[in-house]
C-alpha cells in the first residue's frame, strides 16, 4: 500500500522537475479547481503534484496531475490498484496497456503494521522508506482523465524482504533508466516488472 510519498526540494533533480510541472498550463487549469500544485513535503492523497507522463507524439513530459482515481460506483476515491491485477481489472486494464506513468519522490512513507494476539491489525511506527543507493524514488503508476484533468493511481506489489517486516504491500519503484521504457504506450509493461526495485533504506520517523 502508498497512501503517503515526500518531496525534498533540496534534491536538484527533483527541482527541475517540479519546475516543468510548474509551468505546465494544466497547473493553472488545477488552481482554478481549488487544488494547487504541490511541489514539497509530505503527499497525500487528493495532491496535485508533478507526474512523467508521454506527449501524444511518445516524448517524455511532466504534467500537475491529481493523486486519485474517482470511483462513481462505490462514492470513494482510489488511490493504489495492484500490479498483479492492472492487466484484467475492468477499472484499470486499458490503463495498464498503454497510460502508465512515474511520479518522482524523494522517498514513500509507510505505517507498521502488524498482528494481536486477538488476531486484529494494528498499526505502530512510521517509516521512510527508499531504494538502496538512490536519491530519487520513481514510483510507477497509472493515469486517466477527469473532468478534463489527469488523474493517477500508485501500482503496489509484494514487498522485499526489509518491507515486509513493515507492510504487506509496497509501490512499484524502478531504476531511473527505465522510466521511458515504462510510459511507452507500446512497451509491456509486464517486461519491466522483473527490473523493479525491491532492496530497501527503511528509517522510523521520529515524532
Amino acid at each position: 500500500m502508498c497512501t503517503r510519498f515526500f518531496i525534498d526540494e533540496s534534491q536538484r533533480e527533483l527541482r527541475q522537475i517540479m519546475s516543468l510541472a510548474q509551468k505546465n498550463p494544466l497547473t493553472g487549469k488545477f488552481v482554478h479547481e481549488g487544488h494547487p500544485l504541490i511541489t514539497k513535503g509530505e503527499i497525500r492523497p487528493t495532491n496535485v503534484v508533478p507526474v512523467i507522463a508521454p506527449t501524444p507524439d511518445g516524448k517524455k513530459a511532466v504534467y500537475p496531475m491529481k493523486w486519485g482515481f474517482t470511483d462513481s460506483d462505490h462514492g470513494n476515491i482510489i488511490f493504489n490498484a495492484r500490479s498483479e491485477s492492472a492487466g484484467y481489472k475492468p477499472t484499470f486494464k486499458e490503463l495498464w496497456k498503454a497510460h502508465r506513468c512515474v511520479i518522482p519522490s524523494s522517498y514513500y512513507l509507510e505505517w507498521q503494521h502488524y498482528k494481536t494476539a486477538d488476531g486484529r491489525t494494528k498499526t505502530g511506527d512510521k517509516y521512510m522508506i527508499q531504494p538502496v543507493d538512490s536519491e530519487v524514488t520513481w514510483l510507477c503508476g497509472l493515469y486517466r482523465i477527469e473532468n478534463d484533468l489527469p488523474v493517477f493511481v500508485i501500482l503496489t506489489c509484494e514487498p522485499g524482504r526489509d518491507v515486509a517486516e513493515i507492510h504487506d504491500r509496497m509501490p512499484v519503484i524502478i531504476p531511473q533508466e527505465r522510466i521511458s521504457e515504462w510510459i511507452t504506450p507500446k512497451t509491456n509493461p509486464a517486461e519491466i516488472m522483473p527490473y523493479i526495485l525491491t532492496d530497501m533504506i527503511t528509517e522510523q520517523v521520529k515524532m
